[in-house]
């Protein structure tokens, strides 16, 4: 079997790296302590003949008390096979294997899963119907961006990424599994999923080297509270990923699934643009979601991303709806319909290429941070600025140049404050307000520059009011407090929000 890429050089490193990752990123073995959501791992010896990735089933059975968890293993190369997962529930687990190969059943084992640490708040999920919590009930307000491509670069570069979201305000990230074709992305990958020689791909097996890599840079984005936004599968393809046999892509969901499930920040994405890939049918996207929701015990979110068509967010197997564009006024509506979180994952970019989906100002990306967020919506950031090097955040990572990431940040801190709860639109209002009644009301102005409003909030109750300036950063509280109808005095500029908190 041959392989062009990666060169062995790129293998050995890469191996090096593994061997160099801090330990609380590193899975618990048999025996030992595990925290409650992290990864646990088992590894066994078995066949190595024949195909193992195809020829092998390896399941086991995870128990404590009463409860029993069934996972999927898998065959990592070299005669090794893998069992992965992310406990739950505090005490002593014991796991035994099932398989139809002798070297790999009635394998069993065990360990005691512990507290987590501090920082291991637990897989994301949707909480109050509109908003999202980790498991342990810590509010999760998701701020994210985009990098499609960013995992499929030197290692030089990933790392510059990693250090660029280490001080970046994101606790979300959008990022392909397979690797893209693009304009500013035309590079080669250094790894691929599957072999490939002469242009050829062997669909049958896997090079899970390639997914080793993915791995190491997941759980280095959960080691700095980011979420993993894994987009399966995409248009923007010349190795042939997009047309794969439809056997071939349940295989690698289900691989891909068994191997990245246990990692407690992996979300999963069908696609991105489902609809530009023409090759395939809405009843292969449903098909990939039952998949998908089936072999995952963890139920990671799971959603769908659009080009001009949205899929259809209703049906039972979609958690949250992931929106292309920034009609924010309809907002309302999909949360009326669907009863689920709305992400405006692509907004459009701040930058300066020719695209014109990609050249909106920071001031812009900004607004429509503030918009999604007043209409009981979430945000979705990327960038994309000329370089002659064509690093653009977007596709490949990098650095950041833009004006918009430290006002996401002040938003952060916004959302930070508010309640756990999460903020819904309130209906029948002439400026659009998220709110959480008697509780706390964030108006924002937009585009109107009114020197002063009139406002009605409850009469039972006394508010404290913050003028807030988004692009300024900067809150100001108003004297006194403030109940049932009031008028207050305004700057008279654009982009101004209002915040009311219950005294």
């Amino acid at each position: 079997m041959s392989n062009q890429r990666p060169s062995l050089s790129r293998r050995e490193l890469h191996t090096g790296l593994l061997g160099l990752a801090s330990a609380a990123l590193a899975p618990a073995q048999t025996g030992s302590t595990v925290q409650r959501w992290d990864r646990f791992e088992a590894s066994w010896s078995g066949p190595s003949s024949g195909n193992p990735f195809r020829d092998v089933q390896l399941r086991a059975r995870f128990s404590i008390g009463h409860r029993t968890v069934e996972v999927s293993g898998f065959y990592d190369g070299n005669g090794q096979y893998k069992v992965r997962f992310m406990p739950d529930t505090l005490g002593a687990w014991t796991f035994v294997t099932s398989s139809n190969s002798g070297a790999l059943d009635g394998k069993t084992g065990g360990f005691t899963c512990v507290a987590p640490a501090a920082g291991n708040h637990g897989p994301v999920g949707v909480s109050h119907t509109w908003h999202f919590s980790y498991a342990d009930g810590t509010p999760y307000k998701p701020l994210g961006t985009t990098c499609y491509a960013w995992s499929h670069q030197t290692d030089a570069l990933e790392e510059q990424t990693l250090a660029t979201l280490r001080s970046g305000p994101f606790n979300k990230m959008r990022m392909c599994v397979f690797p893209k074709d693009y304009v500013y992305n035309k590079n080669e990958p250094p790894f691929y999923p599957f072999p490939r020689e002469n242009g050829k791909n062997d669909f049958s097996r896997f090079v899970p080297e390639y997914f080793q890599h993915q791995e190491r840079r997941i759980a280095q984005l959960m080691a700095m509270g980011i979420e993993a936004d894994l987009i399966l599968f995409h248009p923007y393809d010349r190795w042939g990923y997009k047309v794969m046999p439809p056997e071939v892509d349940d295989a690698y969901l289900r691989y891909l699934v068994a191997r990245l499930s246990s990692f407690r920040n992996v979300w999963w994405s069908m696609a991105n643009e489902w609809d530009f890939v023409k090759e395939k049918k809405v009843s292969d996207w449903d098909r990939y979601f039952q998949i998908v929701q089936e072999t995952d015990p963890y139920q990671h979110p799971r959603s769908i991303h659009n080009g001009s068509v949205l899929y259809d967010h209703g049906k039972p197997w979609v958690t949250h709806t992931s929106i292309q564009g920034d009609d924010f006024s309809k907002t309302e509506e999909w949360l009326r319909t669907y009863k689920k979180p709305v992400i405006f994952d692509e907004c459009k970019y701040e930058g300066n290429i020719p695209r014109r989906w990609g050249n909106i100002s920071g001031h812009e990306m900004m607004r429509r941070f503030w918009l999604a967020t007043v209409n009981g919506a979430y945000g979705g950031h990327g960038e994309t600025f000329l370089n002659e090097e064509e690093v653009l955040w977007w596709s490949k990572g990098g650095v950041l140049h833009g004006e918009s990431p430290q006002r996401i940040a002040f938003l952060r801190r916004i959302l930070d404050e508010s309640p756990a709860q999460g903020l819904n639109p309130l209906p029948n209002q002439k400026y659009p307000c998220a709110a959480r009644e008697n509780e706390y009301y964030l108006y924002f102005y937009d585009l109107h520059q009114p020197a002063e409003m009139d406002y009605e909030l409850p009469e039972q109750v006394s508010f404290q009011a913050d003028l807030i300036d988004p692009w300024a950063m900067t809150i100001q509280p108003l004297p006194g407090t403030h109940r049932g109808k009031f008028t207050l005095k305004l700057p008279g500029k654009p982009y101004q929000a209002m915040r009311f908190r219950k005294a």
